[in-house]
């Protein structure tokens, strides 16, 4: 199977254009024509999960974390990246990631560990403001539902828990081609006038140019006119972070025990709260520490996250608990998610996870 097809699959899911300014995600190594026979699933890629990929005959590596963060200006192999990447171009062996970009969507991370906890009634904790584009297009009466269902199908139309949401008003066009033109109505040369159906819809800005392809295809006119328009409206199916409901209250200590346990934490900070009842909760994989704010202000009661800095823990100000449970341990479930879109996918593909714990951190 070519790379490109498993990388089309994954991204899909989770599209890049949602990755945070300062992320890295995506094929970092390799080229997308390439067949493999496997692929490695892990968090982290570390010199023992590539002796892993050879051993296991996987020519593909997804993980979550990027390999590559910030400026490479050189390979030398004196650093720890430079090493990977030099290991990973001889062993031939790709190396892939989808890290804020699958964190951010409906079903990823977040929902993830919402779903480890218990939590009902989810929500996004920091939706995506300014991603939002709307589409009008023109098209003659009789032609419009096939033009509509092309665009919802490409991804257009969703509002909330709805979908092929669109406004539609009749109008008349007028259009005149030139001599070389083939209109699909009128005649060359002469002033033509349709009865037309505009249609409105809203889509994510990194659908645009599926939408648009699938919009011409349907579309009779030899030239369509249509017209997109930047919208400022939050898109709440993508975005950090997650908030929602245990279906009972909890002790405060309760939860933490529970939380411990479900994601094999050796320790758990927090921070005390002048309650001891649990109902709302919000979460956020890895380093979540800069949602606090976003989490009280959306009333939950505990904001558990991979990592919080030492000042962070006083954004609770005792109106809400903090839960910090380790980086690692809050975005290990990632590997399931990989895991779930590839074999379903492609059946007799083999999809293997990593044997190596990549967790840097350790307890004394």
């Amino acid at each position: 199977m070519q790379i490109k097809q498993i990388i089309r699959e994954l991204e899909e899911f989770a599209p890049l254009p949602l990755q945070e300014s300062y992320d890295n995600s995506g094929l970092a190594v390799g080229n997308i024509n390439t067949e493999v026979d496997s692929v490695l699933l892990c968090l982290d890629v570390t010199l023992e999960v590539l002796d892993e990929a050879e051993k296991k005959g996987a020519g593909l590596i997804i993980s979550h974390h990027p390999v590559i963060f910030g400026k490479l200006g050189k390979l030398t192999g004196s650093t720890f990246t430079e090493r990977l990447i030099i290991k990973a171009i001889k062993s031939g062996i790709a190396l892939y990631s989808a890290h804020t970009n699958i964190d951010s969507v409906t079903g990823g991370v977040n929902s993830r560990i919402a779903e480890k906890i218990g939590l009902r009634d989810c929500e996004i904790l920091s939706p995506v403001k300014g991603i939002l584009k709307k589409l009008a297009v023109f098209v003659p009466r009789d032609h419009a539902s096939p033009v509509r269902q092309a665009i919802f199908d490409a991804g257009a139309g969703h509002i909330g828990e709805y979908d092929q949401c669109s406004f539609n008003v009749e109008g008349e066009g007028s259009f005149r081609g030139s001599e070389k033109s083939d209109p699909f109505t009128g005649k060359p040369g002469t002033l033509h006038f349709e009865k037309e159906i505009r249609i409105e819809t809203i889509f994510p800005g990194f659908l645009e140019t599926r939408i648009i392809e699938r919009m011409k295809e349907a579309h009779p006119y030899e030239e369509v006119a249509y017209d997109i328009y930047p919208l400022d409206n939050i898109y709440d199916r993508a975005g950090m972070g997650m908030i929602g409901n245990l279906e009972y209250p909890a002790e405060s200590h309760e939860f933490l025990k529970k939380l411990k346990e479900a994601f094999h934490a050796e320790c758990i900070r927090y921070s005390p709260a002048a309650f001891r009842k649990i109902s709302r909760v919000a979460v956020c994989g890895g380093s979540g520490g800069f949602l606090a704010g976003q989490a009280r202000k959306g009333g939950a009661d505990i904001f558990v996250t991979g990592e919080i800095k030492y000042h962070d823990f006083f954004q609770a100000d005792q109106e809400m608990m903090l839960a910090e449970i380790g980086h690692f341990e809050s975005e290990q479930f990632t590997l399931g998610i990989f895991h779930e879109l590839l074999t379903k996918k492609f059946v007799n593909f083999a999809v293997h996870f990593s044997d190596v714990k990549t967790n840097p951190i350790h307890y004394f």
